[in-house]
């Protein structure tokens, strides 16, 4: 088994932003991520399996719903707690952050801002123990990027609706126990609900031959004429704004999780460079090298600085879609060019397991995709700026 040997990198003295809870809850992941997650993650990868056993791990250490307030089972923390969790998640492993990423924001979540009291009450607290694990329908074989374009739909039958229709690439959806999903209506207007594992016509195959998030379980979710009863039915919203802002809230911890996968590649790449002896001496000492690590120690660096005041400005209920769009776009692309330069320090050992470059890659690729394409984060930026609709 590998030996975790990760020391967190604060180039601009962070820490000293954060309150004495946010590091006690961040060092309380790191440790939890070297002891449970590092170990057995490669091998994990390499068999494409995700380490079900963990998921009460998760739960234990605040991982899931740690915004949602106490008396519903969370852990009632604020923002940049939240932030530093999925940081540290990801460190360990993309596919384990999406695994709490899901249940936290895209679970958990729109029940919570969207839910009727008694759907608080009754999936709340398991989703937060880990009893019940959650995945959120929305992406279709044919509508990525376009979600209002969703062929999926609910007909009234009385006390209930019957839904018809899928979803691709879900994360979690396998084994998931329950699934929010977002269907339109007769009116053709978009609606939430709650399917439970179980309900005749509701299957999850899974999704094989994955190259990236191996350690995570990626499946579809099909409807054939499904009975939900109307009760499982979100109250409080209607439209494509209620899975919107499931994404908002997934997009920010996403933001933070890829300065985990940055520093986990620069933290191994840093000291591959200090014990590879070549000509004579550490290849830390040579001019390349050196400015790969400057660059990649800057971009960090410029990523914490985004993502702490982010944090702040969603504490005080301030922070944009647009800001949540940038900072999630600037820092998967930071980590995924800071993966593909470590990978270059490690020479041909960095293919190989014995290092995580290649899995954080591997990983990035998928992460810079899902929850908003790189383009299409540029495109919201960019109508933000300018007032011109590009996507039309």
């Amino acid at each position: 088994m590998a030996t975790d040997r990760f020391q967190g990198h604060d180039y601009f003295l962070m820490d000293e932003l954060l309150s004495e809870e946010h590091k006690l809850v961040r060092n309380s992941v790191r440790d939890w991520v070297k002891k449970e997650v590092s170990p057995i993650i490669e091998d994990c990868c390499q068999k494409a399996e995700f380490p079900k056993h963990i998921v009460k791990g998760l739960a234990e250490i605040g991982a899931f719903g740690p915004y949602i307030p106490e008396e519903y089972g969370g852990g009632g923390l604020d923002q940049i707690s939240y932030g530093l969790i999925m940081q540290e998640l990801e460190r360990g492993d993309s596919g384990i952050r999406s695994t709490a990423s899901v249940q936290s924001s895209l679970v958990m979540y729109p029940i919570f801002t969207y839910g009727s009291e008694e759907q608080k009450k009754k999936y709340l607290p398991k989703l937060a123990s880990g009893e019940y694990l959650g995945c959120f329908g929305l992406t279709e074989p044919d509508h990525g990027s376009n979600p209002n374009g969703m062929l999926s739909n609910i007909k009234d039958a009385g006390d209930h609706v019957i839904l018809n229709g899928s979803k691709m690439w879900i994360s979690n959806a396998p084994f998931a126990d329950v699934a929010v999903v977002w269907a339109k209506n007769e009116d053709g207007k978009i609606q939430g609900m709650v399917v439970e594992r179980g309900m005749e016509g509701f299957t999850t195959p899974e999704t094989h031959g994955k190259w990236s998030l191996r350690a995570s379980a990626t499946g579809e979710l099909v409807f054939d004429n499904v009975k939900i009863p109307k009760e499982n039915i979100f109250p409080n919203v209607i439209g494509l704004k209620g899975p919107l802002g499931c994404l908002n809230s997934a997009r920010y911890g996403i933001a933070w999780g890829a300065i985990g996968a940055a520093m986990d590649c620069y933290d191994s790449a840093l000291r591959y460079s200090k014990e590879r002896i070549q000509f004579g001496r550490p290849i830390g000492g040579f001019q390349l090298q050196q400015k790969k690590l400057a660059e990649m120690i800057t971009e960090i660096t410029k990523a914490q600085t985004l993502t702490w005041r982010l944090g702040v400005l969603k504490n005080e209920n301030r922070a944009t879609p647009q800001q949540i769009s940038m900072a999630k776009r600037n820092n998967v692309d930071m980590a995924l060019k800071i993966a593909r330069e470590a990978r270059q320090i490690h020479g041909g050992m960095g293919i190989t397991g014995e290092y995580p470059i290649m899995r954080h890659m591997m990983n990035l690729e998928s992460v810079i995709t899902y929850e908003g394409t790189h383009d299409i984060h540029l495109l919201i930026t960019g109508m933000d700026v300018t007032g011109e609709n590009a996507f039309m």
